[in-house]
């Protein structure tokens, strides 16, 4: 029975693993934890995601380690190895697995990256996923030839057309695998020439795209399979959802041909004060009092160092400078001022410190119960068009995929709203994603 036969009698939702990394939602400190490089910790995470039958195994990447007051920010000193190879080796582990790597869009060029995915794809036998990121940021650009040379406008129009000219020579080859050449000339591109490998076995890499702009989102419906949003509660999630799929209709396509998933977090206890007491802890330990100070500095674009961890919130206004250089390679604040100002009259509210103000605005996880009602909760976003699945963002490393697995994922399916095997092979199929029609 095909998914789509499925989901009319019963929306069936998707789940993916997102592997934790220099974010912070992961917990260092937890004794549980182990390294973010050892190919060991990639493994157990792909490998529990297999067994619970998810559609794909999803790797974040950064192309230069973040600093904060010209040190190497925390998070980041244990290194950030390249996707696309991590994702190689987890496909001669994996048998069914998708691979979704974060590969940008701006410090690459088509012809190498296409031929990178495509290899992939026919080494794991139609299991690829490219995440389209861009990048404006000089200070990322300083550890390439070009710089940051893009202005954050250009940014998509790159990417669109990068995106274009990747399958344009997927495509140069036919499906009875006869070679043929290929030209595009473009704004950004001017390639032409012969592609090295054969239609892979489910025609393109899935393409996700995770950008929130209104510049992302038209990008989404243009160009996307898959959406990567960070919109986790249910009426952002139905605002964003509706937005998006009422682009797609414009670019020739329907609303199955691309799927929202929002990343979401999790907690689970045996019973829901259980749940909320270890959701605490959590946030916690997330947020120690030094990493109250830098998260308050990104706001605030000002050294804050001689401030208390478990005092109030400063009463001076933020750096007006959106070019301060206090934190680099992170994303930029551009509305400081509000959110300092939202910030206060939180913290004037319910008389919390720096600490437990950042805790309240950073770290609150998306599903938090006993299993029985996060699979509800879950079911309930699908079923009223919130999402179509769900990216897991575990904060153990590599084991905080196990209990949801375990638990929650029997649930789901004893709902009828999830898989109980695989159904095909490639990712496409895991997705219901129609194979792309060559257009040779």
């Amino acid at each position: 029975m095909s998914e789509r036969t499925q989901a009319s009698k019963k929306r069936q939702l998707h789940l993916a693993a997102h592997f934790p990394g220099v974010n912070n939602t992961t917990v260092w400190a937890d004794p549980r934890s182990r390294s973010q490089i050892d190919f060991a910790s990639f493994e157990h995470l792909a490998r529990t995601a297999e067994r619970g039958l998810f559609d794909f195994f999803f790797l974040a990447e950064g192309l230069r380690l973040r600093e904060h007051k010209g040190r190497i920010h925390d998070l980041d000193v244990v290194g950030r190895p390249e996707s696309l190879t991590v994702l190689t080796a987890l496909a001669a582990v994996t048998e069914r697995l998708g691979l979704a790597g974060t590969v940008n869009a701006t410090f690459n060029e088509p012809y190498e990256l296409a031929r990178r995915l495509s290899s992939l794809d026919h080494l794991s036998a139609g299991r690829a996923a490219w995440n389209v990121v861009t990048s404006s940021d000089a200070f990322t650009g300083e550890n390439f030839r070009r710089g940051g040379y893009l202005d954050r406008a250009d940014r998509y129009t790159r990417a669109a057309e990068f995106v274009r000219t990747a399958r344009e020579l997927w495509d140069s080859w036919t499906p009875q695998g006869e070679p043929r050449p290929f030209a595009h000339q473009g704004q950004h591109f001017d390639v032409e020439g012969e592609f090295t490998l054969p239609r892979s076995p489910q025609g393109h890499p899935v393409v996700i795209q995770a950008g929130d702009s209104p510049e992302g989102r038209e990008f989404a419906a243009s160009a996307a399979d898959v959406v990567f949003t960070r919109h986790g509660t249910l009426e952002a999630g139905r605002d964003f959802y509706a937005d998006v799929k009422g682009r797609l209709a414009k670019y020739g396509r329907e609303p199955d041909d691309l799927k929202i998933m929002p990343g979401v977090t999790f907690v689970l206890g045996d019973t829901a004060a259980d749940a909320q007491e270890r959701a605490a802890e959590i946030r916690r330990q997330q947020v120690s009092p030094q990493n109250a100070i830098l998260a308050l500095e990104q706001v605030w674009g000002v050294d804050l160092s001689s401030y208390d961890p478990d005092g109030p919130l400063p009463d001076i206004d933020p750096d007006p400078d959106p070019e301060s250089t206090l934190v680099q390679g992170r994303v930029k604040i551009t509305n400081a001022l509000e959110i300092a100002e939202k910030w206060r009259a939180l913290s004037r509210a319910k008389g919390l410190s720096i600490r437990q103000t950042v805790i309240e605005t950073t770290t609150r996880q998306s599903f938090v119960g006993t299993p029985e009602a996060v699979a509800a909760e879950l079911e309930e976003f699908v079923a009223t068009g919130a999402a179509d699945g769900f990216i897991l963002v575990p904060h153990l490393t590599p084991g905080g995929l196990d209990d949801f697995v375990d638990r929650v994922v029997p649930l789901l399916q004893e709902r009828g709203v999830y898989r109980t095997e695989y159904r095909g092979t490639t990712l496409r199929s895991h997705l219901g994603l129609r194979e792309p029609l060559w257009k040779g």
